[in-house]
């Protein structure tokens, strides 16, 4: 599976973007797909995941409420909604696929993963 992320930009606190994750390769039906963030200098943390299949989702409580996951089946794309933007937000973000469930907040269970998108979000 190869994963395309894209949408990352710069925005002021309060905005929104929506990253893209382009799947290719193999059908994803039977994977979980997840967003990761790595800021400088700390580790790559859990955003967001979906069970391809059914659409499950889950957050981090730091975005909960804010980032919204969610698929097109038809694109083969998963995507990232995110509004009220804050300055802590600022990472760059990566898409992953993990064969078959259960869903993983960690990384390490994640099999593919895009190049990431960086994200920045000024005060």
């Amino acid at each position: 599976v190869q994963l395309q992320a894209s949408g990352g930009g710069l925005v002021q606190a309060g905005g929104s973007l929506r990253l893209s994750c382009a799947a290719s390769g193999r059908t994803v039906s039977s994977y979980v797909m997840g967003w990761f963030r790595q800021a400088p200098g700390k580790e790559r943390e859990f955003v967001a995941a979906i069970k391809w299949s059914g659409g499950s989702t889950y957050y981090a409580d730091s975005v909960k409420g804010r980032f919204t996951i969610s698929r097109d089946n038809a694109a083969n794309t998963v995507y990232l909604q995110m509004n009220s933007l804050k300055p802590e937000d600022t990472a760059v973000y990566y898409c992953a696929a993990k064969y078959r469930s259960p869903v993983s907040f960690g990384k390490d269970e994640y099999d593919y993963w895009g190049q990431g998108t960086k994200v920045t979000i000024s005060s």
